[in-house]
């Protein structure tokens, strides 16, 4: 059962839009005190201002140190909700590369290395990683997005399976398509592939207190997605074969 939230010191990232906001507004209304990160200054002040939170405007890589001293010193939970949605190839330049492993997975290190000496003293804390299904799965035309998210899922489950035992709660919230700018960033592949199925960002939230109230590492808004990973992990060849078929239509189509 999750504990209550009411006073939590709680920050989410890439809080000014979409998941984000929807985190945002989701715990405000449980009593939080939330931090607002976003790089956008006017879309963080904004939605601050809606849930009465604050804003700290800037990289996500960067927010633990501000976001603590508008908490009063005590983060509870840490939202690393920002990310990128760079598609491409292997043939995408380094920089695209560089830029997925900053945002999607080294934002989700940093955070953790310098919350994790405080949640381990007090012996509890929680970090909420939006990962994707892309994650766990993987996404036609993004592979700088999918190789990253793979890699903030693998992180998210280290953190659980090493510190669980001294109070640390952690959770993956891998949902497939959500309204939101970055689906529409998605383009073509987006829209074969997420759009038909997309849900609302306030459906991510209730997913995520769901989640949490059942002490659930893996969070999963689209429950499909599960039957997608028992079958990615038990045969993987026809699993494969099914993504290469979305792979063809999707380039018949273009």
């Amino acid at each position: 059962m999750v504990e209550s939230l009411r006073g939590a010191g709680v920050v989410v990232t890439g809080g000014g839009g979409g998941i984000g906001a929807a985190l945002a507004r989701r715990f405000a209304a449980a009593g939080a005190r939330v931090v607002v990160n976003d790089l956008d200054e006017g879309r963080a002040v904004g939605l601050a201002e809606e849930i009465g939170g604050v804003a700290v405007v800037g990289d996500a890589s960067t927010v633990v140190g501000a976001a603590m001293d508008a908490l009063g010193g005590a983060v509870d939970v840490y939202c690393a909700n920002a990310g990128v949605a760079t598609g491409g190839s292997e043939a995408a330049e380094d920089a695209i590369w560089d830029l997925a492993w900053d945002v999607n997975v080294m934002a989700h290190v940093r955070a953790a290395r310098a919350l994790l000496p405080g949640w381990l003293e007090r012996g509890g804390g929680r970090f909420v990683s939006t990962v994707s299904a892309a994650g766990l799965l993987t996404m036609i035309g993004a592979a700088p997005y999918s190789v990253t998210k793979h890699g903030a899922y693998a992180f998210a489950e280290w953190l659980s399976l090493t510190y669980r035992h001294r109070g640390l709660k952690v959770h993956a919230v891998c949902p497939q398509g959500v309204r939101t700018d970055m689906l529409d960033a998605t383009g073509s592949a987006g829209d074969l592939v997420l759009r038909p199925t997309a849900i609302e960002p306030s459906e991510v939230a209730d997913a995520l207190f769901k989640g949490m109230a059942e002490d659930r590492f893996l969070i999963l808004p689209h429950p499909e997605a599960a039957g997608y990973y028992r079958l990615r992990a038990s045969d993987p060849d026809r699993w494969l074969s099914g993504m290469n078929h979305l792979q063809r239509t999707w380039e018949d189509k273009g």
